[in-house]
């Protein structure tokens, strides 16, 4: 009897040096392990500021500005990007979307490093007037342009991120990319990044 509370006691003395290891690798894991934020720049600074004169940051987007009303894009508006960047792009997308991608909203690219702002309702073709230069890409429905919010009904609310890029090189590309072909085209090629996030739910 003396000899087996002996060994339980050494058990739990072996259990709990293990339980005290465990944790201080824990620990040590969890600290390398860079911030959401970084994870999700790809290590890109995040020093453009990007905002929009018809909702604030974390606000739902205008009805007008979704397939719910009028459809067209919002206005948006850009600061801070590096002097030395020579064009811009923006994407817009869902990542709430029940599907196994993002769901693209807008890609719009070759925006001259001389404009500072998107007006409301960019025409929805390869070469929008609105802002010479530019070029319009493909999203998720398979059409040129922006397409506004239309999440699924009682599905709550949608994140709607619109995230502008500043590139170090003009991008010689067609218009019509999708959202993964412009990614392919700027690797290697942003300088630094900005993000404005809206809402919007049925």
């Amino acid at each position: 009897m003396e000899r087996s509370f002996r060994n339980e006691i050494r058990v739990f003395a072996i259990c709990g040096f293990t339980l005290i290891a465990v944790s201080a690798f824990s620990c040590r894991s969890s600290s390398s392990v860079p911030s959401d934020k970084s994870q999700e720049s790809g290590g890109i600074p995040m020093t453009i500021s990007i905002q929009s004169s018809a909702f604030r940051a974390g606000e739902p987007v205008p009805t007008l500005n979704t397939e719910d009303g009028k459809d067209v894009s919002p206005p948006l508006s850009w600061s801070n990007v590096p002097a030395e960047a020579k064009e811009l792009a923006l994407i817009m997308d869902d990542p709430d979307a029940p599907s196994a991608e993002p769901w693209v909203h807008w890609v719009i690219y070759k925006i001259p490093v001389g404009v500072a702002s998107l007006p409301e309702k960019v025409s929805p073709t390869g070469a929008p007037t609105e802002v010479k230069g530019a070029q319009q890409g493909k999203n998720s429905w398979n059409t040129i342009g922006y397409r506004g919010p239309a999440p699924p009904k009682g599905h709550g609310f949608h994140h709607y991120h619109f995230r502008l890029y500043a590139l170090d090189a003009p991008l010689n590309v067609p218009s019509g990319l999708t959202k993964k072909q412009l990614l392919e085209a700027m690797k290697g090629h942003i300088l630094a990044q900005g993000e404005l996030v809206g809402t919007y739910k049925r």
